[in-house]
């Protein structure tokens, strides 16, 4: 019997070594089955590092089908960012890939791994901006206006499926 399938998003960000190119590689084997399949990618989005150093970052937000568990994809997620060379020396220390599980369907979980959907989801207009381009239903104005402060700049780069 196979787990029923739920869609997940992902929010995707790097700012060491070729952030676009990393960024478009974590895409296309975020859709090659193991993990699920890529429904929707946003633009990508240049933003200054929040809470965090270093150069700017470039992100992005995919709305995935899985039929990983919460903690399951978590995992796969964190395997994606070690084999694109993800250390992590100190807390918010720049990154080669960070994979953000914000939300695994409607589930709410709170554990010492994955609390979902991600705590701060709502204050990063990284995670809010292309979130709102690709599952509009969970942004609203009034959380765009209270990120509207942070320096973001949306890209005229598209993702190239396959």
């Amino acid at each position: 019997m196979h787990a029923p399938k739920v869609q997940a998003c992902v929010a995707l960000g790097a700012n060491l070594g070729d952030a676009l190119g990393t960024l478009q590689q974590a895409l296309r084997e975020l859709d090659t089955g193991a993990f699920g399949r890529v429904l929707r990618v946003s633009s990508f989005y240049r933003t200054a590092p929040l809470e965090a150093v270093g150069p700017h970052f470039i992100n992005a937000v995919a709305l995935m089908e899985t039929q990983l568990s919460p903690l399951d994809l978590l995992h796969a997620l964190q395997a994606l960012e070690h084999k694109a060379g993800r250390e992590r020396p100190y807390k918010n220390a720049p990154r080669t890939l960070d994979l953000d599980l914000i939300f695994h369907g409607e589930c709410e979980l709170s554990t010492p791994e994955l609390t979902l959907p991600h705590p701060r989801w709502q204050a990063r207009a990284f995670v809010l901006l292309p979130l709102s381009e690709v599952c509009p239903e969970r942004v609203s104005a009034a959380m765009l206006a209270g990120v509207q402060h942070q320096d973001i700049e949306r890209l005229s780069i598209t993702h190239q499926t396959k």
